[in-house]
């Protein structure tokens, strides 16, 4: 059921929820850039205290196109959180206007927080390092629609694999599937150890690795996260890794002709831009995705079964 749900975390989520919402979100394609009045009179609530791009905008597009409307902000300027109002008294106010919340925050535990004040549902739509778990669901959705099935991939995760709050929503998505999983990245760039335990603890396989080139033969898909240069304390050690993790046409000459390549962006210089002419480039029609996947989302929390 998810009617009335928060979605917080990517652990509050079966197989059978994935695969429900996955077969709204296919039907929800045909409306992507049309109307469709499933929602009239419902307003979304957006309180994105961290910029975003993707995420905001495909999340206030897909309220629109299901006929509802959208009210917020993006980034605390010109609202009272300038004036020192509390996170918990803007969710309370947000809660007030609206019928269901969206909220990203740079600090972890915010969406809970919000979840627990808010009588609305609420979606995490990034808070922290650890917690992005509609991206992690448009992202096994995307797997899905190009395969038509997610069982018996090799996924392979690439770059700093410990600070990308997609990369450990992703890996919590994908331990309901029958998959192996490949993370590529520095050693002191690995999952947190609770990541690892949790994947662990779910009997996932995994391996870890230092080069891509090594395993690029084995991959279905391939998932880029950029290197955060920022969370370098030897700006050496940056410069010996950042050449290393970069996807380029010779990178992939010994791919699968079926592979494919999925970032939740931006991207910085991780992808070549020769890539994108490539059939292995999925990220913008990943990107794309966005829309009638979190359609289907607002849609089966507001008036679903």
């Amino acid at each position: 059921m998810w009617k009335g749900r928060d979605v917080i975390s990517s652990r509050d989520f079966t197989r059978h929820d994935l695969e429900e919402l996955f077969d709204v979100a296919k039907q929800m394609e045909r409306y992507a850039k049309s109307r469709v009045e499933l929602l009239k009179g419902k307003i979304m609530g957006v309180a994105f205290f961290e910029p975003s791009t993707r995420t905001r905008l495909s999340f206030e597009v897909a309220m629109k196109r299901l006929g509802g409307d959208v009210i917020g902000f993006s980034g605390a300027e010109g609202t009272s959180v300038e004036k020192g109002e509390t996170l918990a008294d803007t969710i309370r106010m947000l809660d007030a206007y609206s019928d269901i919340i969206v909220i990203r925050h740079k600090y972890e535990g915010a969406a809970k927080l919000a979840a627990e004040i808010a009588e609305s549902p609420v979606i995490n739509g990034g808070d922290g390092a650890f917690n992005h778990p509609t991206q992690a669901m448009l992202d096994v959705y995307t797997i899905w629609r190009e395969f038509g099935y997610v069982d018996g991939l090799n996924i392979g995760i690439v770059g700093d694999l410990r600070h990308a709050r997609t990369v450990n929503s992703l890996l919590e998505t994908l331990v309901n599937f029958d998959v192996r999983v490949f993370l590529i990245s520095p050693e002191y760039l690995r999952p947190r150890a609770e990541t690892i335990d949790y994947i662990q603890s779910r009997g996932m396989k995994y391996s870890f690795h230092n080069g891509l080139e090594e395993v690029i033969h084995e991959l279905d898909v391939v998932y880029v996260v950029r290197i955060q240069k920022e969370r370098f304390l030897d700006p050496l050690e940056y410069e010996k890794v950042k050449g290393s993790y970069k996807i380029t046409l010779d990178v992939l000459k010994n791919a699968k002709t079926n592979l494919i390549i999925l970032h939740p962006l931006p991207r910085v210089d991780e992808i070549d831009h020769k890539v994108d002419a490539t059939p292995y480039a999925k990220y913008f029609k990943q990107a794309a995705l966005g829309v009638p996947l979190r359609m289907a989302l607002i849609y089966l929390i507001l008036a679903g079964p």
